[in-house]
């Protein structure tokens, strides 16, 4: 048996398994969690930087809003997320950019 360690967010694999079908669905688990870190991480940086823009009235709120909405989109056909809460934060950020354009 292989001594192999890795580090989940809950749990810390001890060894690695001695059936060759876990062994691979071990190493394809650990590389989609770091993938999917990835991705969400690029999320939250772009509905970030889109409540920036409209915090501060920028020109580029409306592309930063675009780029988003995309990145939403994406994260829901990647099931990162549920659609419901792609919605809900496409409906946020449009309610919050359309504010900011009555205020200007």
């Amino acid at each position: 048996m292989v001594k192999y360690s890795m580090l989940t967010k809950s749990q810390e694999v001890k060894s690695l398994p001695n059936i060759k079908s876990a062994i691979k669905r071990v190493k394809v688990t650990k590389a989609k969690t770091l993938k999917n870190a990835m991705r969400k991480s690029a999320l939250k940086t772009a509905v970030k930087k889109c409540k920036e823009a409209i915090a501060k009235n920028d020109d580029s709120a409306v592309e930063s809003f675009k780029k988003a909405v995309k990145a939403l989109d994406k994260a829901v056909a990647k099931k990162l997320i549920h659609k419901n809460t792609a919605a809900r934060k496409k409906s946020q950020l449009a309610k919050a950019l359309n504010a900011a354009k009555a205020a200007k």
